[in-house]
């Protein structure tokens, strides 16, 4: 999200820092990094921010960039009905970590490379650029990460300047937990961005009179004929049927929502045909947009068509 002189970036998927800088987009003038879930599609790239950032950034002082996000699961997800044995946990030690966790093991796996630049070079250290803030959810609000992703609540303020107030709220990425939506309130328009989810209330209830709603959408059957593992079929199958949402369903999402404009990003799998996408016109009246990578979408209701208020997709 593009506000004046500031952006504002949702999720780091393969090649978001490329992509950023094929926008035109200064890390300089990069506010925030708001983490969706822990899923690698979201945060793979999270690693040359922080390590070309001690570049791009070595210009003068600034505050950290807030990577805001998830905090731990707390424990690991329930083992998938059709498995035939128990498989053992990666990094059994923290096996759930959230953003926090994340920059730590990255700051680790890739100390001989900071090291370097911070005593060679004299860069600074990630640390004084980037900074985990993890999400704190309401205590009575009854979240559990295996069998309440989603309850009932209302949007919490995790980030305000003088471009915008963004609002989080739990969504249905199971067994994905926690995982959000945010939605970036500014004074001329306003963005939801969906995450990866099934489709839930709370989400309805963020994006009530958005602007711009970007959603995720899935082609099941299309998905299906990847595989030729019968049970990865079947349990691949399973997460995908509970943890995303159709073009239909994002269309009735939106409709319920009264969101203005939507548009379908992060589509799974890629090589659908655009007719599979353009199903949610049989649910959504408004206007629906299927945009490419790198495409500008103005998102501001009383200003010109302009990149000021803006949603550039930088990855698909």
């Amino acid at each position: 999200m593009v506000v004046n002189d500031s952006w504002y970036l949702v999720d780091c998927g393969q090649g978001a820092g490329h992509q950023a800088h094929a926008a035109g987009l200064a890390m300089e003038n990069l506010a925030g990094i708001f983490i969706t879930h822990m899923h690698s599609d979201h945060t793979v790239d999270l690693p040359s921010m922080l390590l070309f950032g001690a570049f791009e950034l070595a210009n003068g002082y600034r505050e950290p960039i807030p990577v805001f996000g998830p905090g731990d699961r707390g424990k690991l997800p329930p083992l998938s009905s059709r498995a035939i044995e128990v498989p053992t946990p990666i990094a059994p030690q923290r096996p759930t970590p959230g953003v926090a966790g994340l920059l730590e093991g990255l700051h680790s796996a890739y100390a001989t490379d900071f090291n370097d630049r911070i005593f060679d070079s004299l860069t600074k250290s990630p640390n004084e650029q980037f900074r985990a803030v993890e999400i704190e959810l309401p205590e009575d609000i009854g979240f559990d990460p295996d069998t309440q992703v989603a309850p009932e609540m209302d949007p919490i303020v995790v980030f305000q300047d003088q471009n915008v107030t963004v609002t989080a709220i739990l969504v249905s990425h199971q067994p994905t937990a926690p995982a959000y939506a945010y939605r970036f309130d500014t004074e001329t328009g306003s963005v939801t961005v969906s995450g990866d989810t099934a489709p839930c209330a709370n989400l309805v209830q963020l994006a009530q009179g958005t602007d711009l709603l970007l959603h995720e959408a899935i082609n099941l059957e299309l998905l299906a004929s990847r595989y030729t593992d019968a049970t990865m079929l079947r349990a691949t199958m399973d997460h995908h049927r509970r943890a995303h949402t159709t073009a239909v369903e994002a269309g009735r999402i939106a409709q319920k929502a009264g969101a203005r404009h939507l548009a379908l990003h992060h589509l799974v799998p890629s090589y659908s045909p655009p007719e599979a996408w353009l199903e949610a016109r049989t649910t959504y009246q408004g206007k629906l947009t299927v945009p490419a990578d790198l495409d500008i979408i103005p998102f501001g209701r009383t200003t010109p068509v302009s990149p000021d208020r803006a949603a550039i997709l930088t990855a698909s």
